[in-house]
């Protein structure tokens, strides 16, 4: 079945209904989500979205951040732009109806967090639900608009190019994108469709590991889509590990906000001993890169199974009303953080690198833009800056929506081109789940254990030779059987864990979030730059 549609939304984050928004003034907006819609990272987002937006700030101080923290990678045209675009697009969000906390002790003015990283106060938040709070917000504009038509459960599972179809891009040296073939749940059936402009906002792909504090939806189809399209990636050595996710056996992907240790909260080990100032003259305020780092080491040096966050010396009103979500959290699993701290671990978080876009989200494919987690645009370098994120997407989806803007005339007289429909040839109906989760844990297990927060070349070569006869595997189960969610999920999680690994192989030196014992220190002289690859 073929549709049309202008644009064509790939995720409903806070970066694809912010881009759905904006491109709704000049067409028509079909916007895509595997599972729910609220089934996104920012959903689950915690801290708050960073700008300078206090007398006592700076755009040079968040500028000198973002730089410190991307570990001499971060492209700083891009880091002025985001900066000082931000203090626009959060009050753009505040005009669409959503609510950040003020301060109680000066009226008008927002109440301002800090996170590690930050020399400055500078994070607007919804106490510790602010993606909540965002996420719902965009939905219900983006439902008030009758140009965004959503549709849940639907998966991508390849973007439409234009060589394949005999279409030739506007430029001699690119290829185009059409659109995207798009697996419906409902009734398990493959539809075509083809768009002016493409957008993949898939978010991130913390599924590749065992241990994470994402959403299950993250399983990096956007990057992997993408590359097999041709698009070049970026930078996706740089895997952040968030240095707090709550360690209990009856629950999994909880966060414990970077805003604790913002608001005071002190890491320490079993016997109560506070352990980061030994790694940072900024201890617990240290960047992600460090402190992660920081807690891998300790807890292999004692054997523990954890650290603990402690800040139970704050008053207990102050942490029941500045972080709800994880006072009750904590709480219905025995934790009374007023009281007694809170074990933790670090884990699988942000994806820095992705598909490489331009200042405008424009990638190497033309027609087709990346956005959010998905994408490697220069901002984040080596490691993303606390609370960063949500204000790449947001300020990148205003850019990409103004360059379609810009360019409209052209889209708007390109054709719709008829491609080739999806064909299931012989293939089966797959009978056996254990053909897909055994492949999927071993994939997750040899991406903690080999390629995690502390890395070796020699463990990198060998996981690299088990995920090629993996990925050979399936390959076949793809050519063999027809296509399920679950499918075409281990496929996507199967490439990027291989793209993950290929670029940590080629960077011969430590910086930022890699961290390889070969080479345990940055070199400047050969590495100052990002590893960018591609198939072509």
């Amino acid at each position: 079945m073929e549709q049309t549609t202008d644009f064509l939304v790939i995720g409903s984050g806070i970066a694809g209904l912010s881009f759905a928004l904006k491109a709704a003034r000049l067409g028509s907006v079909t916007l895509i989500t595997k599972k729910a819609r609220v089934d996104t990272a920012t959903n689950l987002a915690q801290g708050g979205i960073a700008a300078v937006l206090s007398a006592d700030d700076s755009f040079e101080a968040h500028v000198r951040d973002t730089l410190t923290s991307g570990a001499g990678l971060c492209h700083e045209d891009v880091v002025r732009m985001v900066v000082e675009n931000g203090p626009a697009r959060v009050r753009e969000l505040m005009a669409l109806g959503i609510e950040f906390q003020h301060d109680s002790r000066n009226a008008g003015h927002l109440d301002l967090g800090r996170e590690g990283g930050h020399s400055a106060r500078r994070i607007a938040h919804a106490m510790d639900l602010t993606g909540k709070q965002i996420e719902e917000g965009l939905l219900r504009r983006v439902a008030e608009n009758p140009k965004i038509t959503v549709l849940e459960n639907h998966v991508a599972v390849d973007l439409l190019i234009g060589s394949k179809a005999g279409v030739r891009a506007t430029h001699p040296f690119l290829d185009r994108c059409l659109g995207a073939y798009v697996l419906n749940r409902q009734g398990n059936t493959i539809e075509t469709w083809l768009a002016r402009v493409t957008t993949v906002c898939t978010g991130g792909a913390g599924k590749v590991y065992l241990y994470t504090t994402n959403p299950d939806i993250a399983t990096g189809d956007g990057i992997a889509m993408a590359w097999r399209a041709g698009a070049r990636v970026g930078n996706l050595e740089f895997v952040q590990f968030h240095p707090t996710c709550l360690f209990h056996p009856k629950t999994k992907n909880f966060l414990i906000s970077e805003a604790v240790r913002g608001e005071g909260g002190r890491l320490i080990d079993e016997r109560g001993n506070s352990f980061m100032q030994k790694y940072d003259p900024l201890g617990d305020l240290a960047t992600r890169d460090k402190v992660a780092r920081a807690i891998d080491l300790e807890m292999k040096a004692s054997g523990d199974d954890c650290v603990y966050l402690d800040i139970s010396h704050q008053p207990a009103e102050f942490l029941k009303t500045r972080f709800p979500t994880i006072y009750q959290t904590c709480l219905s699993l025995g934790i009374d953080i007023t009281r007694e701290p809170i074990p933790v671990v670090p884990a699988a978080h942000y994806m820095c690198g992705g598909v490489l876009t331009d200042i405008m989200g424009r990638t190497s494919i033309e027609n087709l833009y990346a956005l959010g987690e998905t994408a490697c645009t220069g901002l984040h370098g080596g490691n993303r800056l606390a609370s960063n994120s949500l204000l790449e997407a947001v300020v990148f989806a205003d850019q990409a929506a103004r360059q379609c803007a810009e360019e409209w005339p052209r889209l708007k007289s390109q054709h719709y081109h008829p491609v080739t429909a999806w064909r299931a040839g012989k293939a089966q109906r797959i009978d056996e789940a254990v053909l897909i989760s055994h492949n999927w844990d071993q994939i997750r297990r040899l991406m903690w254990n080999y390629v995690g927060i502390v890395r070796k070349e020699k463990r990198l070569g060998l996981v690299k030779e088990r995920l090629a006869a993996i990925l050979a595997e399936v390959d076949q189960h793809y050519r063999d059987y027809l296509l399920t969610p679950d499918l075409v999920e281990l496929r996507n999680i199967a490439q990027v864990s291989e793209l993950i690994v290929r670029c940590a192989l080629i960077r011969k030196e430590s910086r930022g979030l890699h961290y390889i014992l070969d080479y345990p220190r940055p070199d400047d002289r050969h590495w100052k730059k990002d590893t960018i690859i591609s198939k072509r």
